[in-house]
């Protein structure tokens, strides 16, 4: 297809008009890349050095995809933690719609994408695409107990849980034809899922320092968990040399998250830590699907995306954490941002986002447009031709224009929303961003770094910045700009009370009440 007629499809999708049935049956068909969704995790924006010249760690790997494709600088996760990102890049909504306001799925959490829902896997399924799912869901499963009674863990480390037994609820129920991963690496059950069942019977009582207690397969390594995902990833792309259909493929890595844990051969690759040899391990995996996908032929038509579901973690489980890091080895993960996991503030969700895409994405673009990983569902409906139910998708914008570098008369995307770790809202809105709360900092920063980077104190009941003017959010504007805050409450209360960000008929929420809090 030619660049010409490629963007006469998006037009003429865009304005969902009788044009686009015609074009189609002139033989201007829709795209079907493959598409690879690489989500690192707890990875900051500064980490990569194709977003930060200071960063001591070597990520060869992501700077050549940024070399042959488009890097955003203004590319953001949908909340500062992990459950709440990963549903809403499947599902195209904000995760403050369903069941959890706030934080994460805890150990044995039920599922939180219900099987009815359109996700992006079941969207390419009807689109004639192979589906799969290698590395960490933390999305929820129906864990069957050998005692009717709910999923536990008991004073002697294990549980009622029957290993023998499928698990419902996982990833084939939502649109994957193909899962292998783990749950996540920091809860049990320490082993790995293959489809809907256990790799083995979890029988051995662990209770690592960095983890939380729970069963364990006998002979667990968690420093094998990265190597063994890569290794899948690796085969499964090439196994499709030779199949007809397009592949999406969603691989959701365990790094750099805790436990910190880089293979061998990656110790002192870097120069902060074993935190920066995993991140370089992350660049490695990267590398290795790149190269299959080059030698099974299948890099020109293929779609590849990497970025982080949160930024980088604070935690005393990972030493040294976001700030020690900076005092020890002068390497800051948040880049030039303010905050870390968890947070409102930009560190904690602004994140790298890189997309290559050969002959539709212009080799070493930069974009400073504002996009979100919910964005993914509209985004792939647009790549494939296909419309969304009102019911789907409900905060999802269609990045592709700006994907492929055309020029755009007004952002895609009016506003956005951020949710913290604890749930409190902020909103942005061209450079303006609100946080809802007497404070963007679910962490607590430590003095020494606040001084370092010249933060003000404030007492007011929220936070305003003009991100145009004060990237690193420390003048609080929020007394000084009443209008400001104003708008941008009644926009979230609008948006909460909608049950949608996007264009469409009203949705409910799942819990109908949210929108008041």
């Amino acid at each position: 297809m030619t660049r010409s007629s490629f963007v006469l499809a998006l037009v003429v999708l865009a304005t969902g008009s009788q044009t686009f049935k015609s074009a189609i049956a002139a033989d201007v068909a829709p795209q079907r890349p493959n598409i690879v969704y690489i989500l690192s995790d707890d990875l900051g924006y500064g980490d990569l050095n194709c977003y930060n010249a200071e960063s001591k760690i070597p990520t060869p790997n992501l700077d050549r995809l940024a070399k042959q494709g488009i890097r955003f600088t203004d590319a953001h996760a949908p909340a500062s933690v992990c459950t709440p990102t990963r549903y809403s890049i499947l599902t195209g909504r904000y995760c403050w719609r369903s069941r959890l306001p706030s934080s994460v799925l805890g150990i044995w959490g039920k599922p939180l994408i219900p099987s009815t829902r359109l996700t992006v896997p079941s969207l390419l399924k009807q689109q004639g695409y192979a589906t799969a799912c290698l590395g960490k869901w933390h999305l929820g499963w129906d864990w069957a107990t050998k005692d009717g009674k709910p999923p536990a863990i008991g004073p002697d480390r294990l549980s009622n849980v029957d290993f023998t037994k499928t698990i419902g609820g996982g990833p084939t129920t939502v649109g994957f034809d193909v899962f292998f991963g783990v749950d996540l690496p920091n809860f049990p059950p320490y082993c790995y899922i293959d489809q809907d069942r256990t790799v083995g019977i979890p029988s051995e009582a662990s209770r690592p320092e960095f983890n939380r207690p729970g069963p364990m397969l006998p002979g667990w390594q968690w420093v094998e968990i990265m190597p063994e995902i890569t290794r899948r990833a690796v085969s499964y792309v090439a196994s499709r040399k030779e199949r007809p259909e397009p592949f999406f493929l969603y691989l959701p890595l365990t790094a750099p998250h805790y436990p910190v844990v880089p293979a061998k051969e990656f110790a002192g690759k870097s120069r902060a830590g074993e935190y920066g040899d995993f991140v370089a391990q992350v660049d490695d995996t990267v590398g290795r699907v790149m190269e299959s996908l080059e030698k099974n032929g299948l890099a020109d038509n293929t779609l590849i995306v990497f970025t982080s579901d949160n930024g980088p973690e604070i935690s005393n489980e990972v030493k040294p954490g976001v700030y020690d890091r900076v005092e020890q080895y002068q390497h800051a993960s948040m880049g030039p941002l303010r905050g870390a996991k968890r947070d409102a503030w930009e560190a904690g969700h602004r994140v790298p986002f890189i997309a290559r895409w050969p002959g539709k994405i212009p080799a070493g673009a930069a974009s400073a447009e504002t996009i979100c990983h919910v964005d993914l569902m509209a985004t792939v409906a647009a790549i494939v031709g296909t419309k969304l139910p009102d019911n789907a998708g409900e905060d999802s914008y269609n990045i592709l224009p700006a994907l492929v570098g055309e020029k755009l008369e007004k952002p895609i995307r009016p506003a956005t929303v951020h949710h913290s770790g604890k749930g409190h809202f902020a909103i942005r809105r061209g450079d303006w961003v609100l946080i809802d709360a007497a404070t963007g900092d679910d962490n607590k920063e430590p003095d020494w770094f606040k001084k370092l980077r010249g933060y003000e104190p404030h007492n007011q009941p929220g936070e305003l910045y003009d991100l145009r003017q004060d990237l690193a959010e420390r003048k609080n504007l929020y007394a000084d700009q009443p209008q400001v805050v104003s708008e941008l409450k009644e926009l979230l209360k609008t948006y909460k009370s909608e049950g949608r960000s996007t264009p469409g008929a009203p949705q409910p929420n799942d819990l109908p009440d949210r929108s008041k809090k």
